[in-house]
C-alpha cells in the first residue's frame, strides 16, 4: 500500500511538472504566433524596420522560388519596393502573409518550429492572392524575445502574374 502511495504521489508531481512545463510552452507557442501576426501587419503597412524586428542579424531565408537570402540586411532588400514607375508597371508590389498551422515549443532550449502556408498578394493585404505555397520557421528566443532565425517558403499555387514569376532551377 505504502509503494502504490508513493507511487501515485510521485505520479502526481510528474504530471504537474508535465503540465507546468505545457503551459510554459504553451504561452512560448502565443508568443511567437503574435510575433508572426505583428510582423505580417508590418509587411502589410510596408514597415520594414518592423518587418525587420523579427529577425535576428544572421538570419538566413530560401525564398519561395528558390533564392537564398543571408542576413538581414539582404532579407529586408527582398522587400524594398520596386523603385520608379516603370519598375512597379512590371513588377507590382507583392504582400506576403503567413498563417502559422502549428508552432512546437523545445522543452529544453530556446527554440521554436513553426509551419503553415503563406500567400503573396499583389498590390495589397486585400489584393488578389497570385502566388502561395507552404513555410516552416526556426525561431530563437533571445533576452525574453523570440525571433526568426531561419526560413523556407516553397511556391506552389499561383494565379495570374504571379504564374510569370520564374523558379531558380
Amino acid at each position: 500500500m505504502r509503494i502504490l502511495r508513493t507511487a501515485l504521489v510521485l505520479g502526481g508531481l510528474m504530471m504537474l511538472t508535465a503540465a507546468g512545463d505545457a503551459n510554459a510552452q504553451s504561452a512560448d507557442a502565443q508568443s511567437v504566433r503574435a510575433a508572426r501576426a505583428a510582423q505580417n501587419a508590418a509587411i502589410a503597412a510596408g514597415d520594414l524596420d518592423a518587418v525587420t524586428s523579427f529577425w535576428t542579424d544572421d538570419i538566413t531565408v530560401r525564398r519561395a522560388l528558390g533564392s537564398p537570402v543571408a542576413g538581414r540586411t539582404a532579407a529586408r532588400a527582398a522587400f524594398e519596393p520596386p523603385s520608379g514607375a516603370t519598375a512597379s508597371a512590371v513588377s507590382p508590389r507583392i504582400v506576403y502573409r503567413r498563417i502559422p498551422n502549428e508552432v512546437e515549443v523545445s522543452p529544453q532550449w530556446p527554440l521554436a518550429f513553426e509551419t503553415g502556408v503563406w500567400e503573396g498578394r499583389e498590390g495589397t493585404s486585400d489584393g488578389p492572392v497570385i502566388i502561395g505555397g507552404r513555410f516552416s520557421a526556426q525561431w530563437v528566443k533571445r533576452d525574453g524575445r523570440w525571433l526568426i532565425r531561419s526560413e523556407v517558403f516553397v511556391a506552389l499555387t499561383c494565379a495570374g502574374t504571379g504564374c510569370s514569376l520564374v523558379a531558380v532551377p
